[in-house]
Parts: structure tokens; sequence; C-alpha cells
């Protein structure tokens, strides 16, 4: 039997067979689906294939989370459509708008998904919830509503990309700063449909909020899933579930399309510039570049550890004139410990604006879009024309560092000057 990577242990297991190979086609059960607003374009399909019930409610869960709270009688209707279908199936892991999150975040922190386990959510960067080492793809409406109704997906048996990443990088640089220069080295589509394999003692050395990061971005690689061998540091951020802890990891002499090595020793912020992941270039290469707007947000970056940082640097302190500097935690779980240790308080002084969880600003759909000719720099995970608003407005993608640092000084400022 072959020596296998990570996706395909998992693929092989969910599929009931010993071993798979790349561009195998395989059925495989579902361990986990999850859904934000999505759900309300899959209930109709849903209907159609007939089943009536879902197949197994335990192992579904919902949120709300991109347009919070519902900013018009339009999304009000698609939250109550989705409120209802919930209670009619059962399903407990519902978690509505005052107790919800972005949805990756939500799964993360709550613990729902497991190493070895195969998870998937009907949106792009369910690939974060791979840093726990599941198997974690995003999918569209209808095959959503195929899981839905038979806990049954097919699947192309990735081929996988390594990623070996060594090194220690300078001070205020950490994982958003790591991933960009790994995108800029792949490329945007340098990845497409692979699974992605992060390894090396600098990544493993992450704890996990930081290792979040990193597979969260392998959306922005093309990539199917990005994944981390689970170990005792992901042991230990799952212990509260109580479930029995399953370490998993590729096997010695497993088989790779591609490995890239990447040295981070000594290397500072990265800034990807507009319009796209991939265009990265070193903080002191676009500092003094004018910002109108800030965003510390979305599934990327906006643990409270990311929330941290921001007081730090706000602390005593005030954001730029003519700046506008908005912040929304990853989880309404994270906004209550950000109120709890005075992180809120900082940010209001400071003259930031601080609101519930929501990915609206990041995909410029709620609570803060971009207008013409705007120039923003912002936490998340994409700055392609258009994704915060205006697509003539400018992105620039930055670690909460950066961002800050940014925020104070009205322009893209190295956080390690400050």
């Amino acid at each position: 039997m072959h020596a296998k990577t990570l996706s395909e242990k998992i693929v092989a297991r969910a599929s009931g067979q010993a071993s798979v190979v790349p561009g195998q086609i395989v059925d495989c059960a579902v361990d986990l689906l999850y859904m934000h607003e999505m759900l309300a374009m899959c209930i109709q399909p849903f209907e159609e294939i007939g089943v009536g019930k879902v197949w197994d409610p335990a192992k579904i869960a919902v949120t709300l989370d991109h347009w919070v709270p519902a900013p018009n009688a339009e999304i009000a209707r698609m939250h109550d459509a989705i409120r209802r279908f919930c209670a009619a199936q059962g399903i407990q892991r519902f978690n509505d708008i005052g107790d919800h999150g972005i949805i990756h975040q939500l799964i993360a922190e709550r613990g729902y998904a497991h190493p070895g386990e195969l998870v998937i959510g009907s949106d792009s960067h369910t690939n974060m919830v791979g840093a726990v080492g599941a198997f974690a793809a995003g999918i569209g409406a209808t095959d959503t509503a195929a899981v839905m109704a038979t806990g049954k997906l097919w699947l192309k048996v990735p081929e996988t990309i390594r990623v070996d990443v060594s090194g220690i990088p300078d001070k205020r640089t950490v994982s958003k700063d790591i991933i960009l220069r790994v995108i800029k080295t792949t490329g945007d589509d340098g990845a497409q449909y692979k699974a992605v394999e992060f390894t090396g003692k600098t990544v493993m050395d992450l704890p996990m909020h930081e290792r979040l990061v990193l597979s969260n971005m392998t959306t922005e690689m093309g990539a199917k899933v990005g994944m981390i061998a689970a170990d005792g540091t992901t042991k230990e951020y799952l212990a509260h579930t109580g479930r029995p802890f399953h370490p998993i990891a590729a096997d010695e002499g497993a088989t790779y399309a591609k490995t890239f090595s990447i040295d981070v020793q000594g290397m500072g912020p990265q800034v990807a510039c507009p319009s796209n992941p991939a265009n990265v270039k070193a903080v002191e290469e676009v500092s003094g570049t004018k910002v109108d707007v800030a965003f510390l947000g979305s599934c990327t970056n906006a643990r409270i550890e990311d929330l941290r940082i921001a007081a730090e640097l706000l602390d005593g302190e005030h954001v730029a004139a003519k700046v506008r500097f908005l912040i929304t935690p990853a989880s309404q779980r994270i906004y209550k410990e950000a109120v709890k240790e005075g992180l809120a308080s900082k940010f209001l002084d400071a003259g930031a604006t601080f609101i519930a969880s929501t990915c609206g600003p990041c995909f410029g759909g709620h609570m803060g879009t971009l207008a013409s000719k705007e120039v923003c720099i912002s936490s998340t995970n994409r700055n392609y024309p258009g994704r915060m608003g205006s697509p003539e407005a400018l992105v620039y993608l930055a670690s909460p560092w950066t961002v800050t640092a940014s925020a104070l000084y009205g322009e893209i400022t190295d956080p390690r000057t400050v």
C-alpha cells in the first residue's frame, strides 16, 4: 500500500477504501456539513429531491453571518426562512444572531470539526477548518442540497502540494505575512484543485489561531483544501469538546505533486497590493500610501489574539483624521471576550467603530462598503476589484499589526516602527 498524504488518508477513510490515488472519483460519507445564508438557496433544490428530512440533523451546523443584523426586508425574509427550516428539520446546531459567528470561526471555536473528518461547507473559505487536520472543502448550493439529503458527496481525489516553511520572521510579522509570501510564490491559481499541506517547524510551532490563517488563504491559491497535521497543539485546542482525539499526519514517503520551500527567516511584514492576493510586496515598498479605511475583521484575522494586537497599538492613541477604522470580531464569543478584557473601550476611545460579528464589510455587502477611489487596508483574504464595494476602490491586504499601524498614521505603515 502506497504512502498517503494527509488528504488521501481522509478521503480513503470517508470513501470506505484502503487507499485512493489522485484523480480517482470516489463517493464519500460526510462527517459534517455547515452552512450560512447559502442555506436559503439550498432549500428549494433540497425539497425537489423529495426526501423530506435531512440525512442527519446532528451532523449539520448553521449560522447567520453575511448580513448581520439583517439590513433590509429581503435579507430578513431569508433569515426567517433559514430559522423555520432549521426548526422543522431539528437542526440543533443553529447559531442564531447573538450567539453567531462567521461560520468558519464558529466551526473551529465550538470544536464541531475534528482531525481526520470530511467537512463540507457552503463557502469557499471552508479550507480554514483544515488547520485542525480535517479535509474541509467548499461546495455550491446544488451539491449542498444533495449532501443535506444523502450525507454523501462525490470527490475527485486531489493531488497534494506541500508547502514547507522554515525560519523565524522579524518582530510583528505573523502567519498572515507568511501566507501572503506563499501566495506570492505560488500565484493565486498555483494550487488549482489541489490539497495544500503545510509542513515545517515554523508551521508546527504556530498556535492554532495562526494556523487557521494559513489554511484559510489556501483558497486564494485556488486550492480544494488547506491542511495542517493534527498534533499536541490541535489536541489542546479541541480539549474542551471532550471528544476522543486522534492525531493524523501524512505518511513518510508520501508523493507530492510539488513542494515549495519557503524561508521566512528575518522576513518583515508583507502587503498584498491591488488587485490580486498574489501581488505581494514588502511593507517598506508601499509605506506612505494614503488610506481612507482600515478594516480588522473576517474569518482570516479577527480572533481575540488579533483584537489584542489592535488594542495594544491603539491604547492611548487615536485613529488618524479622516480614516475610518472598522473592527468586527470573527464571532460573538470573541466580541464578548473583547468587552470583558476592556479591548472594546480602547477601540472606541481611539475613534474606531466596533460592530457585531459579520462578514458584511469583507465582501462589500453590509456595514461598511467602499466608495469609488477609496483606499482600504484590510485583514481580509481577497482584494479583487469590487470585493469590498466599488470596483474602483483599492484594497491592500495585511496583518492586524500592519492594518492597525496604518489606521493610526493614515497611511500604510510598517508596524515595526510604531
